[in-house]
């Protein structure tokens, strides 16, 4: 499993974050599911009105050229043609009065349409 590093800094750098709102869920979801083979697959894939859309579901295939990023025991699979279109961003759950869902922050984004779910 390859870790990305900054240019820059020659520092580690994240695929993606989660906050702790979404570790949270996304545990939640793991351990009613009962495979702790089990993580968290976030992609991007081209369609959607924007030109990408994203995907996230439970995956237990895991590739060597997978990013593999972990959140106090929650492991996040990203595959190597969606880190750069991923990289930056943040997964946060919010749970309130207007409903509940997870929502992607990606810095990488220029323009997206009204249902959040597609982006170029």
């Amino acid at each position: 499993m390859e870790q990305l590093v900054n240019i820059t800094t020659r520092r580690p750098m994240r695929a993606v974050t989660l906050t702790d709102g979404a570790v949270a869920k996304v545990r939640e979801l793991l351990v009613s599911e009962g495979d702790p083979a089990l993580a968290l697959r976030m992609a991007v894939r081209p369609g959607g009105c924007s030109g990408f859309s994203y995907e996230m579901f439970f995956d237990s295939d895991r590739s060597d050229a997978d990013v593999v990023e972990e959140f106090e025991g929650v492991d996040v699979l990203v595959d190597r043609q969606s880190v750069d279109l991923l990289r930056g961003s943040t997964l946060d759950y919010q749970d309130g009065l207007m409903g509940a869902g997870f929502a992607i922050n990606n810095p990488n984004v220029s323009r997206s349409c009204g249902c959040g779910n597609s982006f170029s």
